[in-house]
């Protein structure tokens, strides 16, 4: 049975208008009525799952070197915000933990992007679905995704009966995507912008897959993806997208 999503997914958020994997982006995204938002997990060096996307601290915080290489502690001391803007100075790196309870606040599903360092793959899968396990019990609104297959290999194991996505943004990886996506037993195909076509949304959707296009900004790129059969789309600014496509119907 295929999963039921909404037409806009909040790209980390809603990243065009807060920081994003912040709690402040969250709120944001449930403030223009978005219903999901896609966010990123990683591990700190102490094997606590955090919601942020790089491999390194310095774009979105006024720290520097690996997240990796970082304690829970350690990314406590830093702030996230004021790379976005001044009036976002100060925020803080959220746990998983702490971004789940906003979302179960605000009432929003939850795409979570399982998002490794480097030799993490599984470990950040199973400490993060490990955690999630105890605090998230609605499995319609829950979708994990990754790049990683060995990740998603973990969730499958991990978490047989939660929805996932195989995320691709390469060439090469999007040759063999039928063979993957049987292989993870996933619900869903994410395909990056650049990489779709209508026939490949329309091979997807034939086998039972839903289709989700990242990341989607402009009002007739939303539109074309749609009239394509789209399931959903990953957007930074949810509120125009969605505006868009209301227009099409």
């Amino acid at each position: 049975m295929r999963l039921k999503l909404p037409q806009i997914i909040g790209h980390r958020g809603a990243a065009g208008y807060a920081p994003e994997n912040t709690l402040e982006s969250i709120h944001t995204a449930a403030d223009m009525g978005v219903e999901w938002v896609e966010l990123d997990v990683k591990l700190t060096k102490d094997q606590v799952p955090v919601i942020f996307h790089d491999e390194t601290l310095e774009r979105t915080t006024n720290g520097s070197g690996l997240v990796a290489e970082a304690t829970y502690e350690d990314l406590r001391q830093l702030e996230a915000g004021s790379w976005f803007s001044d009036g976002f100075a100060g925020i803080k790196i959220p746990t998983l933990e702490e971004a789940v309870d906003v979302l179960l606040e605000r009432g929003l599903g939850l795409n979570l992007e399982i998002k490794p360092c480097p030799g993490r793959e599984r470990e950040t899968a199973e400490v993060a679905l490990d955690v999630l396990s105890g605090i998230w019990d609605d499995h319609e609104r829950l979708l994990i995704s990754s790049f990683q297959h060995v990740s998603l290999e973990a969730a499958r194991d991990m978490a047989q009966d939660w929805a996932r996505g195989l995320l691709i943004a390469e060439e090469d990886v999007l040759a063999n995507w039928r063979d993957l996506a049987d292989y993870l037993d996933v619900k869903t195909v994410h395909i990056g912008s650049r990489l779709l076509t209508r026939e490949l949304v329309e091979d997807i959707s034939d086998e039972d897959y839903g289709v989700l296009v990242f990341t989607v900004n402009e009002p007739d790129e939303a539109r074309k993806f749609q009239s394509w059969g789209v399931d959903s789309l990953f957007s930074d600014r949810p509120d125009v997208v969605k505006e868009s496509l209301l227009t099409v119907h």
